[in-house]
This record gives C-alpha cells, structure tokens and sequence, in this order.
C-alpha cells in the first residue's frame, strides 16, 4: 500500500471515529440544557419550587464534578473507549429512570446516574485526539467537537420544545434515553484508543505514566493551572446560568416568553456558540497568537453581555434580544481555548489527569452557579425582576474578577506568528 493511500486511510479512520465520538457528546450536551425550556413541565408535574429545581439541575454537575477526580487517572490507564461505553451504559439508565420518575427523588437519582455517565465523555474523547491528532490539530479539533456538541444543545431548546408539546416530557427524554443506548453500543464497537505508531515522536513527553498522587501534585504546583480552573468555573457557570435552567425562566416571567419562544430565543446563544467554536481556534493563530490572550478577550466580552440580565436586556427590540443571545454564544465558545492550553500544560502520558482536573472546575461552576441561583431566587421575590437581578449579578460579578486575574498567568501562545 503506498504512503498516499496509507495517509487517506487514516484520516479517513479518524474522521470516522470524531462522527461517531461526535454523536455521543451531542448526547451530553443534550442532558445539560434540556431542563431549561421543560422547568415549567417539570415543576408542575413533580411539584417543584425554584430551589428545588436548582437543586434538580445542579446535581448532575455536582456529580459530573466530583467524579472528575478519579476519572481522569482511569482514563489514562484504563483507556478512553472503555470509559465511554461503561459511562454511558449509566447515562442509559439514568435518562430512562428520569423520564419515569414519579417524585423528586427518582429524578434525582436518573440525574445522579446521568451525571456519572457523561463525566467521561468528553475528556475521554480529547484523550483519544491526543494520541490520534497533532497538537496544532488539537485546538482546531476540540474546538469541531464542542462546536458538533452544542447540535445537542439546539436539540435542548427550540426542538424539545416542540416534542414536549407533542410528546411530553417523559415520552421525550424516554426515547432519549433509548438512543443513547444505541450509541453507547457504536462507540464500544468502532473506536481506537490510539493509533498502531505514534503521531509524533514522544521524546519530549514524560513516557513514563506518573502515579495519581505524582500527577495531581505536577498539576497542583503550576499557579496559571489555578488561574484557568477560576476562569474555567466562571465562564461555564454564566453559560449554564443562561442555557442550561434560569434562560428560560427569565424569558418567559421577564419578557412574557411562551415555553415555544424561550426555546427558540435559546436556540440563538447555540448557534452562536457552534458558529463561534468553529471560529475560535482561527481567531486564536490569526488574530492573537495566543489560546491564552483568545480566552480572556472573550471572557471580558462575556461578562459584558451578561450585565443584560441585571436590567437592561428588557429594553431591547425582539431582533436586538436575538443578537444578544446570539452574541452570549460567540464570545461563552472562546471558553474552549481552556482545552489547548491544559494540553500544553501537561504531557501526554497525564493528558487524561490533566483535562479531567480542569473540567472538574468548569462543571463545579455549573452546579454551583444553577443551584445558588436558584436559592436566591427563592430568597428574593421568587421569579420577580429584583430575584433574577440578585441572582445573575453573581456570577457576572465573579466572571470579570476571574478574568482579570488571568492577566497574570502565563500566556501559551499557538505557535504560529
């Protein structure tokens, strides 16, 4: 077989793994916003207040979260595709026991198990690009498969929407359920953890797989780790704040949205978000050099959007509402520039250890931001004008400060001038 052939093969394989891998994350990103456009279904059908419902949507993040810390050593020693397909084994049962639950505790319990089973998923994923993609073909692929996850974070507005409607919710997230099951079985079949040789040569790396304790301790001692995982906490918990539960309330006992129009306005912070991703790593070589520099631009940007929900929001036009959520989308993708830099961090030998800590963080911040939200909308007028200002006023707040402090990490630049 010749070099040419040999060369179209293997991309080929690639490629074919990355749409498959692809469909699994959609999947993740799904049960991550889904609850933001059914909160009304679901409060009335399972009796639920604002806190109780923070509590519903936070959990899963608090259990994605916490199950960062062994996952990621696992991932490395384990392999990736094994971790995926008994995790979503999980998420299988988990999202059907959520779509029959009768109370709040058994849909605690389907989000505790869908919690678990998508914690894997997407470390595990860019553990398997770190062994079948070039660093410079890193940031240009992480950035492709957040930019095909968030096809799953429009299937959780405009489209879930529509199905709740015709369907309701349980008949919706049981075929979810049923499909993620199908998945699972694809991923275990077709997906290689590595490739026969070595993308590139691995002198430089650690070859060596250091210990739990040895890699967490390497990590624990790089202060611009630290200054990441604050961004990281912040960016995600303003996106879920939007996308993920308290979007959708706001629009509709702010703006008088109906269940329909809130999904649909939603639906333009994904597009803007799978527009952006696919932008970012562009923006990064060409305009800034730099993963580092292309993260805090679009972090200060952000927090600029997200000062609408402390008031003025309400004053803009249905086509201005549609720019700004559009707006909210492209600057929360400049978030996956977090992914190229822990990959330069780190060797490859602990890339696994090293993603898996820093999502720990940017999950936290999810879990932390819906939930306390949710709390101090309870604790402050309910779903009252002055309850949703409290609320977002935190995490905006807590964005910028952690932006500014990036400022002082150290700048990883692309490499390319």
């Amino acid at each position: 077989m010749s070099v040419p052939s040999i060369s179209r093969h293997y991309n080929s394989m690639r490629w074919r793994m990355f749409a498959t891998l692809a469909l699994m994350y959609i999947l993740v990103y799904f049960y991550r916003v889904s609850l933001a456009v059914v909160s009304e279904d679901i409060s009335i059908d399972l009796n639920l207040t604002p806190e109780q419902l923070g509590n519903l949507a936070g959990v899963l993040f608090y259990v994605y979260a916490v199950a960062q810390i062994p996952l990621g050593p696992l991932i490395d020693r384990v392999g990736p595709r094994l971790m995926i397909s008994g995790c979503g084994l999980l998420t299988t049962i988990g999202g059907i026991l959520f779509a029959m639950a009768g109370g709040l505790a058994t849909a605690m319990a389907g989000r505790v198990l869908i919690g678990i089973g998508t914690a894997a998923v997407l470390m595990s994923i860019f553990t398997i690009f770190s062994h079948w993609y070039t660093r410079q073909e890193f940031s240009r692929v992480s950035g492709l498969m957040v930019a095909a996850g968030n096809l799953g974070n429009l299937a959780g507005t405009a489209p879930l929407a529509f199905a709740v409607g015709y369907l309701g919710w349980r008949s919706s997230f049981l075929w979810i359920g049923v499909l993620q099951g199908v998945v699972t079985l694809l991923i275990f079949l077709k997906i290689q953890d590595r490739p026969e040789k070595p993308l590139e040569p691995e002198s430089s790396e650690h070859l060596e797989r250091p210990g739990m304790l040895a890699a967490w301790a390497v990590i624990a001692r790089n202060r611009s780790f630290w200054l990441l995982a604050a961004v990281a906490f912040c960016w995600y918990g303003n996106y879920l704040a939007v996308q993920g539960l308290w979007g959708g309330p706001y629009l509709m006992h702010q703006l008088g949205f109906s269940r329909e129009g809130a999904g649909k306005m939603l639906l333009w912070t994904s597009i803007g978000f799978i527009i952006g991703s696919m932008l970012t790593d562009w923006i990064a070589r060409r305009l800034f050099h730099s993963y580092s520099r292309t993260l805090l631009a679009g972090q200060l940007c952000l927090s600029l959007l997200m000062t609408g929900f402390l008031g003025w929001l309400q004053l803009l036009p249905h086509w201005g509402l549609i720019l700004y959520f559009l707006g909210i989308g492209l600057t929360v993708s400049t978030g996956v520039m977090i992914y190229p830099i822990i990959r330069s961090m780190v060797p490859v030998s602990m890339v696994g250890t090293g993603l898996t800590s820093l999502n720990f963080f940017v999950l936290m911040g999810s879990a932390v931001a819906q939930q306390g939200m949710g709390i101090i909308i309870t604790h402050s007028g309910g779903y009252s004008t002055e309850g949703f200002r409290t609320a977002f006023s935190v995490p905006v707040l807590s964005l910028f400060l952690a932006s500014l402090l990036f400022i002082f990490a150290r700048n990883y630049p692309t490499g390319e001038q």
